[in-house]
């Protein structure tokens, strides 16, 4: 069918599902004297505007937004393959110059603080590319880095990156023992003990640093003026990443692995790289990635191209072919994302379109459904199954294909949306899912996101793990998610499975009634999935600590009625800050409040209004501010969907809650 005319069909049978009597609650009309028209006709709108986005086969693919370190890395990727394309690069370097801020460098999101690393990496980009160092850009930047300690400040993955370009020396990265991939897994250090994304960007880094290859850099391009001292003359380049005494232990390990580490016998070595190879091999992923993130398969990328591989090898045609599907233009300008989000936009997307009165009898909502039923990964057994012998597959991952990491938080949301449309057709899909994700409970009563029990805390300290990211703990956002779900789904507080996650939920609620968010900005975004979680149990929300909750976003909003906390907020220090309301976490609030039972109150009314006020753009409601975390302090997202999908689901919500006998809704989200 034509999705004009089934978008225009699906306007008049949501029309005329909407126009029961009010039966409750404070009537729609009365919203800052819009009315209900008003509503009505913005989520008339915006639902037609999502579902022009959506793909022919039924998917939705928004765009996911780093900072300049991902466009910039691409570009020295290339430079070190001698793999230039130079039209590409122009429109990434009008991209880097654009995202450039007042003090001179790059940040890690908008509008944010001066970062190092990702200062030093986008000027590498940008005179790699031609642009002139005395040209004024350049040297705001350059002069930003050097006041800023220079580039031997930079992490240990800027340094990497160096080091590759013969800018460092290879002393100024920590000793990384390929070999250790030989050891038991009771050591101390195994990689089955760090997080699926630091594996996958480990396992072929470890093999570039035991070859140390130089980069082919056909233009000859370096970067000497960025460094206070000379960089063969630096003495610190490897910083205790914790300033623990564990961290200082791990330096004088890494002093004394870097004196011992020659005398390895070549056979081990060689024998670590088979084993680091086939690793890489057996979770390639087709043209979606190693781990499908662009670290991970660039690193592939490299290590193939120092083993010797031809540009014609078919895993090397592969690895390239997934890292130049992450690349977006727009006209003249364009940027490498991080990793793309299918599964996650779809999954909620047809939760928003389920809210606004869509169902299975739409074929958009039912081909959403099945693309989704497509993806379940129901015969490979994950990464995850080290931790978790025998537990059968069932979950769903994040990116179009990434079998062996699916995702705990994409498959919750997944169930909710399935379970939503039609829990007996979509049955079997649940149970194989729901037994996935109680599986993967953790012994503390939490849910990380892609791992079990991924709590091997002493290896954070080590220099490596400046970056502070290198684990998968259990989150309160994904375990809120899994308790959400499994309510949806009939559970109760009964089951021990539930009683150990609403246990570690209270455990983990903040002083001043917040619970942090992992995954997205940050306690509004944490609070807002605990208090659906809570809503959806059957939890008593007015018991003392749902209401500090509350009162915790109610003292959030802002004068025009949003939210919006910055991601400076992942600095304990910081943690209040707030730049502008963003569309994004407006509707977490709300629609945290109103799980809450909190419909009536002033402040979601007021919310609503901030959302029928909020300027429109390209069809979403326009939204700079980064709205999302890949590692806190460290690496920062914008999801460019959210401020599609999330604020359609809170119109949705008040209106049908605002319609109805009750003061929360059945599900899970």
């Amino acid at each position: 069918m034509n999705r004009d005319l089934e978008s225009n069909r699906v306007v008049e049978n949501r029309a005329n599902a909407s126009r029961g009597p009010d039966s409750g609650g404070i009537p729609v009309t009365e919203i800052a004297g819009r009315g209900r028209d008003r509503i009505d006709s913005m989520i008339d709108e915006m639902t037609d505007s999502l579902l022009q986005r959506q793909a022919g086969d039924g998917h939705w693919a928004f765009e996911l937004e780093a900072d300049a370190t991902i466009p910039a890395e691409y570009i020295l990727l290339n430079h070190y393959l001698d793999e230039i394309d130079e039209e590409l690069e122009v429109k990434l370097g009008r991209y880097l110059r654009k995202i450039q801020e007042d003090h001179g460098g790059w940040p890690l999101y908008f509008d944010g603080d001066f970062n190092i690393s990702a200062s030093v990496k986008a000027y590498f980009a940008l005179k790699m590319i031609g642009d002139d160092v005395n040209a004024p850009h350049m040297v705001r930047a350059r002069e930003a880095i050097l006041s800023n300690g220079g580039a031997a400040k930079a992490n240990v993955l800027t340094r990497f990156s160096l080091a590759l370009f013969g800018q460092v020396p290879w002393r100024a990265t920590p000793v990384m023992w390929l070999e250790m991939l030989l050891l038991p897994k009771w050591f101390v250090f195994h990689i089955d003990k760090v997080s699926y994304w630091s594996r996958t960007v480990m396992v072929p880094l470890m093999v570039i640093e035991a070859l140390k290859p130089q980069a082919r850099n056909p233009q000859g391009i370096g970067v000497e003026e960025l460094f206070l001292t000379p960089p063969n003359e630096e003495k610190k380049y490897l910083v205790n990443p914790t300033n623990h005494w564990a961290g200082d232990f791990m330096l004088f390990c890494d002093r004394i692995g870097r004196l011992i580490h020659p005398f390895v016998p070549k056979f081990l070595t060689n024998m670590a790289i088979r084993k680091a190879m086939a690793f890489v091999a057996k979770r390639l992923n087709g043209e979606d990635g190693l781990g499908g993130i662009f670290p991970a398969i660039a690193n592939s990328l490299m290590a193939f191209d120092a083993l010797g591989y031809g540009k014609d090898h078919p895993d090397y045609v592969t690895a390239r072919k997934a890292i130049d599907g992450l690349i977006v233009t727009h006209g003249d300008w364009g940027y490498c994302q991080p990793c793309l989000s299918p599964v996650w936009d779809t999954g909620l997307a047809m939760n928003a379109l389920l809210e606004v009165g869509l169902d299975l009898n739409v074929q958009p909502v039912a081909e959403a459904a099945q693309w989704l039923i497509d993806r379940q990964i129901l015969d490979v057994d994950g990464d995850y199954i080290e931790d978790r012998p025998g537990l059968r597959p069932g979950g769903w991952a994040f990116q179009y294909r990434n079998d062996y990491y699916p995702d705990v938080d994409d498959t919750a949301v997944v169930v909710i949306a399935l379970h939503r449309a039609d829990p007996k057709r979509y049955a079997n899909a649940i149970e194989r899912a729901t037994e996935w994700i109680i599986g993967m409970q953790s012994r503390n009563g939490g849910w990380g996101a892609f791992n079990a029990d991924n709590t091997h805390y002493v290896l954070q300290h080590i220099p490596f793990a400046d970056h502070g990211a290198l684990l998968d703990p259990p989150s309160a956002d994904v375990s809120a998610r899994c308790i959400g779900m499994l309510a949806q789904l009939g559970y109760d507080r009964s089951h021990p499975v539930v009683a150990r996650g609403l246990e570690y939920l209270e455990r983990e609620q903040e002083e001043d009634g917040s619970w942090f968010g992992r995954w997205g900005n940050n306690y509004v975004y944490g609070t807002w999935s605990v208090l659906c979680a809570l809503n959806g149990i059957g939890e008593d929300m007015d018991a003392p600590y749902v209401r500090k909750a509350v009162e915790w976003l109610n003292a959030r909003q802002g004068d025009d009625g949003g939210w919006g906390e910055d991601c400076a907020s992942y600095w304990q220090h910081r943690r209040d800050e707030v730049k502008v309301s963003t569309p994004s976490q407006t509707s977490w609030a709300v629609l945290g409040l109103m799980a809450a039972g909190e419909k009536d109150c002033d402040a979601v009314r007021r919310g609503i209004d901030y959302l029928l006020k909020a300027p429109i753009e390209n069809g979403k409601w326009k939204e700079e501010y980064f709205n999302a975390v890949g590692f806190p302090r460290v690496f920062y997202l914008r999801y460019h969907g959210y401020s599609a999908y999330f604020p359609l689901w809170t119109l949705a919500r008040y209106r049908n809650l605002s319609q109805s006998n009750t003061k929360t809704t059945p599900y899970g989200m």
